[in-house]
């Protein structure tokens, strides 16, 4: 009977419930979209383009394992298996390709080599935007390509281009292309085009090389980056793929077929499954604590609206337990509509969050997305759980006072919020001081940015539960300015005293949205502020080359040495490698003359003869890993190889640096690119630009850049990393932002019959709306003072945890933007619904 009740309600009561509708949809939305990326990243497959005609492909083993034995007493023990993704491609003996081919059921073994090469257009520019790669022509049979004109290369300078990247650069047979790739840049006359069969590549270029000139370019004598195993005529894949096993053992190597030959292609995308599992459990996370503030306080909203229909009913003897059931189930119904159709709607949302995420290079085209019910359900369990939670919660006290009070409650708000409330406020409260404690301590981006969220959420939380004190303490504020605007003023002033429930409900979402938007903004601008800083003060060189992908040849490197008046060269090769399963950045610096152009403020130890063998340390990686000059590390390099370093020198500019620095000579043996991503110049007044460009005037793309270029450059690859975190937790904003423009509406909406008594009373239309406008200027201010100083507390927390000082960045042109937006939602929530409250005869509004 209750239901049939509830759907009553809500078919008469369809403007009062619109608002609790909005916020579950949006719930709804935000949680199945987020939860699209989570599954993306665990069930996605990998799309292969290269290998897609070959059946069963052997690869290395792109991860790092772990045995970790705990001990469960009486004797037993609990064996783990974990296991972690290396950055870079791992390997495999060539020795492999003849034993596989060599097994029943083989018909080929097809060694593939993968190496970055670009072809050069005019002007050093890449000819082709796509990733592009070098093959030797031996594996073109993998995909398959076959000949659409030309022959095959025979010769070290010739090549053979896929057609589709012989179109984009505008190149033909016959012509002569500079090719950079893992050498110097040298010049290859085109022999044939190519065309793949059965698969389009849109991911990639292709460039095929005479096996002997693609074993040189690959830099990886006696190795091979794949093997493709192609199954003699009736021979199935499956079986096959089970008899390598034993030719396998000991190998590192690993059989992929099916849908899994994606992962031997693109190995990177295995991080960026890992990367979209972790953005989306953090987003999801955040976005489903969001929709619990959200959702509880809309709803209580639309109760404290009911007051009078509630105590109604608890005057004809309405029992508080049937109350509270049938504002739940009017949530239910609620829930369950909104949950379903913000649900539909978030695949969409989740597609455009994807595509926008591969846009920016965060995640590879090769990855597909993953769609299926699974999110969707997730979706609507959170709108239906989340609006009932929220209905039974908000119904508490209104279901239980007496009828009588109720009825005079509903008539005159309580200057009370309830002690209940108000405690529960200042524990949220003290839960937020608690975490920004724990925030200052924290000095990796790994812990820390999980905490700044969560503290900005709890704080959040504590404005919401003590709104009706906050709201008061505003209202004395700024009730004074109010009254000097005589009637509209007055009227303002006198509905912000009288009205703190409402004025701290619709006060709240602005507070969140301006802490989040202003913490999203900045915290990312205060570690690349602080990184910035770092990098500038630490590069002494006043000189730096730089080149597009693949980067700088050795060759350009030592072709600047040779000039004189150079005292240093130090080539500058990024990867990131695994200490125990952590994943830690490291970089590898040229050895000889280190110091001329690098100072990462040594704060223990020396870099005076730092070798091959060395290791050196930021502060905040030396105390995560417990070591000091003189101590061993064994790590595992980005392509799986073990290592055992010794700690030379702990320096201060970890966040400028990254978390380890090697030797050039050892991690550039091991990663993907060996170029180096930029070459810092040291030199004395001698040596000027116009010496340095014509030192390096062979090198196509090649580019000499001062302090300033340099440093601009680094900062828009910062500013790179910036846009997809914005773009993740835009879905967040817009939520929140969603949630004030709501909240707002439904306050104004309901003061109908507050505006007819008006009205009556001889107040006009234009004194009315000039009223709303200065309450919700006020309620505005009010809710930018307590966001900003959320973010403020916060924000400065990051900084002292993160750089060890408070120097939090906070661009005043993007605050000033932050508040222009929640100004603009706060005045438009409110005059639009005002006016069309303010329509027809008054008394009838009156009721």
């Amino acid at each position: 009977m209750l239901f049939s009740y509830a759907l009553q309600s809500l078919r008469t009561r369809r403007a009062s419930f619109a608002g609790a509708f909005v916020a579950l949809f949006f719930a709804a939305l935000t949680v199945t979209a987020c939860g699209t990326l989570l599954e993306t990243g665990l069930r996605g497959e990998v799309r292969a383009e290269r290998l897609a005609g070959t059946p069963v492909v052997v690869a290395g083993d792109q991860q790092v394992h772990k045995t970790i034995v705990k001990d469960k007493g009486n004797g037993k023990t609990k064996t783990k298996e974990k296991a972690k993704p290396l950055a870079e491609r791992v390997w495999l003996p060539e020795e492999l390709t003849a034993r596989i081919a060599a097994l029943p059921g083989v018909r080929a073994a097809v060694p593939e080599l993968d190496f970055p090469a670009r072809t050069v257009a005019a002007g050093g520019r890449s000819g082709d935007d796509r990733p592009s790669y070098g093959h030797s022509w031996e594996s073109a049979a993998l995909t398959p390509f076959t000949l659409a004109e030309g022959r095959e290369p025979a010769a070290a300078d010739e090549l053979v281009l896929d057609t589709g990247a012989a179109a984009r650069a505008g190149l033909h047979v016959g012509d002569r292309v500079t090719v950079r790739a893992t050498q110097a840049p040298a010049e290859y006359r085109i022999t044939g085009l190519a065309a793949p069969r059965g698969v389009e590549l849109a991911e990639q270029s292709a460039l095929f090389f005479s096996p002997a000139e693609a074993r040189r370019l690959a830099g990886h004598p006696g190795r091979v980056s794949a093997i493709g195993v192609l199954p003699a005529p009736g021979t199935d894949a499956a079986a096959l793929a089970g008899r390598l096993a034993p030719v396998l053992a000991g190998s590192g190597a690993v059989v992929h077929r099916g849908a899994d030959r994606g992962l031997a292609e693109f190995p990177d995308a295995a991080n960026a499954r890992v990367k979209l599992v972790s953005m989306g459990a953090a987003i999801g996370g955040t976005a489903l604590l969001v929709a619990v503030l959200v959702v509880s306080g809309t709803f209580a909203l639309t109760i404290q609206q009911r007051s009078r229909e509630i105590a109604l009913l608890r005057a004809v003897a309405a029992t508080p337990g049937q109350v509270r059931r049938l504002l739940g189930r009017e949530a239910l119904l609620l829930g369950l509509a909104g949950g379903v159709l913000g649900s539909l709607a978030g695949l969409p949302a989740g597609r455009e969050l994807y595509e926008g995420f591969v846009d920016l290079g965060a995640v590879p085209g090769t990855l597909n997305l993953a769609q299926s019910v699974f999110p969707m359900a997730v979706g609507v369990l959170a709108a239906l759980f989340g609006g009932w939670a929220a209905a039974r919660i908000s119904a508490r006290r209104v279901s239980r006072i007496r009828p009588g009070q109720a009825l005079a409650e509903a008539a005159v708000e309580v200057r009370t919020g309830g002690w209940i409330r108000t405690v529960a406020g200042l524990v949220a409260l003290a839960g937020g001081v608690t975490l920004v404690a724990v925030l200052s301590a924290l000095d990796t981006e790994k812990a820390a940015t999980p905490v700044t969220f969560a503290t900005v959420l709890v704080l959040a939380i504590a404005v919401s539960l003590l709104g009706p004190v906050l709201a008061r303490v505003a209202a004395a504020v700024i009730g004074g300015v109010l009254r000097l605007s005589r009637v509209s003023g007055h009227l303002a002033a006198a509905n912000l005293r009288a009205e703190a429930r409402r004025t701290g409900a619709v006060a709240a979402p602005l507070a969140l949205l301006t802490a989040m938007v202003c913490t999203v903004l900045f915290t990312q601008a205060t570690l690349d502020g602080a990184a910035g800083r770092q990098a500038e003060e630490g590069v002494r060189a006043p000189w730096t080359l730089a080149a597009s992908a693949p980067g700088v040849p050795g060759e350009a490197a030592q072709a600047v040495r040779a000039l004189p008046g150079v005292t240093a060269a130090t080539e500058v090769v990024r990867s990131s490698v695994r200490i125990d399963l952590e994943k830690y950045s490291a970089q590898g610096v040229s050895t000889a003359g280190l110091t001329a152009a690098w100072d990462p403020r040594v704060t223990a130890g020396t870099l005076a003869g730092f070798g091959d063998g060395d290791l050196a340390v930021s502060e905040t990686a030396a105390g995560a890993l417990g070591v000091h000059p003189g101590s061993v590390v064994r790590l595992t390099l980005g392509d799986g190889t073990p290592a055992e370093l010794t700690v030379r020198a702990v320096y201060a500019r970890g966040l400028g640096f990254g978390d380890l620095t090697l030797s050039h000579a050892l991690l550039a043996r091991h990663v993907d690119d060996p170029l180096a991503a930029a070459v810092l110049v040291a030199a004395d007044g001698s040596v000027t630009r116009e010496r340095l460009t014509a030192a390096v005037a062979g090198y196509p793309g090649v580019r000499v850049l001062d302090r300033a270029q340099a440093g601009e450059i680094a900062a828009e690859g910062r500013r790179t990393g910036a846009e997809v975190n914005l773009l993740g937790m835009g879905l967040v904003l817009g939520f929140a932002a969603i949630s004030v423009v709501n909240t707002l509406a439904m306050a104004t909406a309901d003061r109908r019959r507050e505006f007819a008594l008006l009205r009556l009373a001889g107040t006009t239309r234009r004194q009315i709306l000039r009223m709303l406008r200065l309450e919700a200027a006020a309620v505005a201010v009010t809710g930018a003072v307590l966001g900003t100083a959320i973010a403020g507390a916060v924000l400065t927390a990051f900084s002292v945890g993160m750089t060890g000082a408070a120097e939090l960045a906070w661009p005043w042109a993007d605050y000033a933007g932050v508040l222009a937006v929640t100004a603009v939602l706060a005045l438009a929530a409110t005059a639009l619904p005002g006016r069309a409250a303010l329509r027809g005869p008054a008394l009838a509004a009156r009721g």
